[in-house]
């Protein structure tokens, strides 16, 4: 199993969601950090969410 932290813009959304349902699948941990729907935000916030949650383990 491997911890593994995502994050998107509202561009992914749809794609992300796949993604996590999948890895959970796989019997990963998933950490999400956003964003939570397909309304517009700036990636550089989510980005640096994930970031920061790899740099800290």
């Amino acid at each position: 199993m491997m911890r593994i932290a995502v994050g998107c813009d509202h561009a992914g959304f749809s794609l992300k969601t796949e993604l996590v349902n999948w890895l959970e699948a796989q019997g990963h941990a998933v950490e999400d950090f956003g964003t939570y729907s397909a309304d517009p935000v700036d990636y550089p916030d989510f980005a640096r969410a994930v970031g920061r949650a790899v740099a800290q383990g």
